[in-house]
C-alpha cells in the first residue's frame, strides 16, 4: 500500500442532468486524503482497530478489526471539511468495494453533538456506486437513533466520515472510489 499526504482540493464539474457537483474524496485525483482520523470505540474503553491509507489503485481503504469486548463495538474515520462548502447538498454518490458488511456514512456539524448517517451495504469484491440523498441521514448519538431532533444543517457540516459498527465484530475492509456531493 502507498501511504500519501496530499493537500484537500475542492473541484467542482458540471454535470447536464444533476446540477454541480463537489469531489469531496476522490484519491486518484488527490482529493479528499488528508485531514483524516481516526476514532474508535477505545474512547469508551473498546479495543477495535483501523486504519486509513491509499493503495495501489490510489484507492482510499478504511480497514481493521471490530471488536466487542470491553463493551466496544465501532471503528470509524472522519474528516474534516470547511464550513458551508457543502452548503444545500441534496444528496451523495459513493463508489465503493466491501466485505459484505454494512457501513455507514456519518455527518457532523459543529453546534450539534449528535452526527447524522445513512446505512449502506457493501456486497463482497464488488464495486457498487450508490446514491444517498441528504434526507437519509438521521440523527445518531452513542448509537442510539434520535427520530424526533431537528434536520441536518448543510450549512454547517463541518466533517464527513465512515463507520462500521452494529455488531459486525470481525475484520473489515471498505475501499472508495470517490464520494461526491450533488447540489
Amino acid at each position: 500500500m502507498i501511504n500519501k499526504i496530499v493537500k484537500i482540493v475542492f473541484i467542482f464539474s458540471m454535470l447536464s442532468s444533476n446540477g454541480q457537483t463537489l469531489d469531496i474524496v476522490f484519491p486518484e485525483k488527490e482529493i479528499g486524503v488528508d485531514n483524516w482520523n481516526i476514532v474508535n470505540d477505545g474512547v469508551m474503553g473498546g479495543i477495535s482497530t483501523s486504519t486509513l491509507s491509499i493503495n495501489n489503485d490510489s484507492n482510499l481503504i478504511f480497514k481493521g478489526y471490530l471488536s466487542l469486548e470491553n463493551n466496544g463495538g465501532f471503528a470509524s474515520s472522519r474528516m474534516s471539511i470547511k464550513k458551508n462548502i457543502l452548503d444545500n447538498v441534496k444528496s451523495f454518490k459513493i463508489k465503493f468495494k466491501g466485505d459484505g458488511n454494512t457501513y455507514k456514512l456519518r455527518l457532523r456539524q459543529d453546534n450539534k453533538r449528535v452526527s447524522y448517517s445513512c446505512d449502506f451495504k457493501s456486497v463482497k469484491n464488488k464495486w457498487t456506486e450508490l446514491d444517498i440523498p441528504i434526507k437519509d441521514f438521521k440523527a445518531t448519538w452513542r448509537g442510539y437513533s434520535y427520530p424526533n431532533y431537528s434536520s441536518i444543517e448543510t450549512d454547517k457540516i463541518n466533517s464527513i466520515g465512515l463507520q462500521i459498527s452494529d455488531k459486525q465484530e470481525g475484520n473489515f475492509t471498505l475501499e472508495i472510489k470517490y464520494i461526491k456531493a450533488s447540489f
